[in-house]
């Protein structure tokens, strides 16, 4: 009889079973220190200008994610001759998404920032999944009286408006309120390009503020490394990635498209060497919204370059940085 692997456990091929994040365990509760990093969810995009729809961007990344679901194996990268997420050296949950209060921007927020404040409390590393980019407020309040961070954001837009028509906590406004938290110790913006969210006005304040804005071109003519050399090293991190910093050719479903973006290589290549670099304390990618690509290459896209960066960071973050 042909052995099929079953003595290692059920296949859990991609197609079968509940889509948790790359097939991982869900759990609503864990104990301390059981889970290295813990998926959730932030199904929220009431903060949104123009297109909404990001609020479907967990479950469509997700599901996405069942397509690298690597089983028995690991994932094997022929190029750094290393398998990441090796099963049983790397512990990852999916917790569920935050609950959202429909038109309740607060109470929605609060909850996802409860969310992250939970698996942070039980020592894993937050890998958040919006929603538009406002959920990123909430995402960082839970780091309050944790470490102090560099922020890195991976965008088209700024973001960094104070306040627009009244509003303070939409997804215009996120790198604003991050500057204003004693631990985020430092910003730099990447991929900032073309008509932006942000008027002249937030783009001083930012400068200011002292965040570094580096535009695509301004990254590919620096090249990875002169760009990584830009990052401070041995240090936290949190990083952002909006979807929209990837070119609309590769990543068209998002609500504000922005031509001129990113490949992916370019991204992959950049959180490898920013793995290397430091400790990654907290990731969310948000502005995934399925239903502007019928293809589902943007939900793939997300959910790939999440397993990337995830297995990097858990390999990586074992390993002594040097100094």
């Amino acid at each position: 009889m042909a052995n099929h692997g079953y003595e290692q456990g059920d296949l859990n091929l991609p197609f079968v079973g509940i889509c948790t994040f790359g097939k991982y365990p869900y759990r609503k509760e864990i104990s301390a220190n059981d889970f290295d990093l813990a998926f959730i969810g932030a199904p929220f995009d009431m903060g949104t200008q123009w297109r909404s729809g990001a609020r479907f961007g967990p479950r469509s990344v997700r599901e996405a994610s069942t397509l690298f679901s690597f089983g028995h194996a690991g994932a094997y990268d022929h190029e750094d001759r290393l398998t990441y997420l090796e099963p049983g050296k790397v512990k990852i949950v999916d917790l569920g998404d935050a609950d959202i209060i429909h038109t309740d921007t607060i109470s929605s927020h609060n909850n996802i920032e409860n969310k992250v404040s939970y698996a942070l409390s039980k020592g894993a590393v937050p890998v958040t999944v919006g929603g538009d980019h406002s959920i990123n407020i909430p995402c960082l309040r839970a780091f309050k009286g944790q470490e102090p961070m560099h922020l890195i954001q991976i965008d088209a837009h700024l973001d960094f408006v104070d306040e627009r028509h009244g509003v303070r906590y939409g997804h215009g406004n996120p790198m604003r309120r991050a500057v204003e938290h004693d631990f985020i110790t430092g910003l730099t913006q990447i991929g900032i390009r073309n008509v932006s969210s942000t008027a002249r006005e937030g783009y001083e304040e930012a400068l200011n503020m002292g965040s570094e804005i580096i535009s695509v071109r301004q990254a590919r003519s620096m090249g990875d490394e002169g760009l990584l050399n830009r990052i401070p090293e041995n240090v936290n991190y949190y990083v952002t990635i909006d979807i929209d910093a990837f070119d609309p050719s590769i990543a068209p479903g998002t609500g504000t498209p922005s031509h001129g973006g990113f490949l992916y290589y370019e991204i992959l290549e950049f959180l490898d060497g920013l793995s290397k670099r430091g400790q990654v304390r907290g990731v969310d990618l948000v502005e995934v919204a399925p239903d502007y690509d019928p293809t589902g290459s943007t939900a793939i896209l997300a959910a790939q370059i999440l397993m990337n960066f995830i297995g990097r960071i858990l390999h990586h973050g074992r390993q002594p940085k040097s100094t």
